[in-house]
């Protein structure tokens, strides 16, 4: 994908989708490993397969179906991504992020995104929902190398605070509320596919990482270039204590993702509400 035109490309994805769905959304939502049923508490305007999406990559994860889907849920206009891109299938940091800048051409003016993660954090426990307060970039990479197209944003955006503040205290006032455990923390995101030894996690910990995860963290540098205020929930699925230790089995990382879900979807939903 060309950055000369990815303006242009941009532009073409969006005018498709309002071709199919004239609704206007207020708040995109990325769902991650584990977490699709979200949308099912979804009331569906529009189901965009992404392969009809013009410059949409195809997502080849097994556990993300690769739809888009316009609605409304707590009264709020929103797209919804049911499934991401991600750098190790092989995709550039143009094309993992492209979503993003379509649906704030769609008209959204704040993203939740969700994630399943490792839990680097010791007082963590399998399934515990985390909202993410800060990021450490461990990818080596950055969505945003290259010519800067000013339409988009600024070529130097602030990060100072990538995940908006009132936003983690009004999730964390909600998740007090619905009598949800909530943690906060700092995620860390590396490029995989292959999970990290023990070295590294004892390295991440020391860093400051919370959770150390293979997505996110390009999503959210583009949302911040385009001036979105977000919203970062994780799910810690597995836990990555380098004493304890025990290799991963993937089939189990998602059942626990999908065991967290309602409590998710709840929390999501009464976040909602309250915007």
């Amino acid at each position: 994908m060309s950055e000369t035109c990815l303006f242009d490309k941009v532009h073409e994805a969006a005018t498709y989708i309002r071709s199919q769905c004239d609704l206007k959304p207020q708040v995109g939502i990325i769902l991650g490993t584990g977490l699709g049923k979200f949308a099912k508490q979804i009331k569906i305007e529009k189901e965009v397969d992404y392969e009809q999406i013009p410059h949409f990559p195809r997502s080849t994860v097994q556990s993300h179906k690769g739809r888009l889907i316009l609605g409304e849920l707590s009264g709020k206009k929103i797209v919804a991504m049911e499934g991401r891109f991600h750098f190790y299938e092989g995709y550039t940091l143009e094309q993992v992020t492209f979503p993003v800048r379509v649906m704030k051409q769609l008209g959204i003016a704040t993203m939740i995104v969700s994630n399943a993660a490792g839990g680097l954090n010791p007082m963590y426990e399998k399934g515990d929902l985390v909202v993410i307060t800060d990021h450490i970039n461990f990818m080596g990479v950055n969505p945003l190398i290259g010519p800067n197209d000013e339409r988009f944003g600024i070529r130097f955006p602030d990060m100072i605070e990538p995940y908006d503040q009132k936003l983690v205290k009004l999730t964390q006032r909600v998740a007090q509320k619905e009598k949800i455990t909530l943690r906060e923390g700092v995620y860390l995101g590396v490029t995989g596919p292959c999970l990290e030894t023990k070295a590294e996690y004892r390295f991440m910990r020391q860093m400051g990482g919370d959770l150390v995860g293979m997505s996110t963290i390009p999503e959210v540098i583009v949302g911040v270039h385009e001036s979105l205020k977000i919203l970062g929930l994780s799910v810690a699925t597995d836990l990555c204590i380098p004493e304890t230790l025990e290799p991963v089995n993937i089939e189990e990382i998602i059942k626990t993702a999908e065991t967290a879900e309602p409590k998710l979807n709840q929390l999501v939903i009464s976040v909602l509400k309250e915007l």
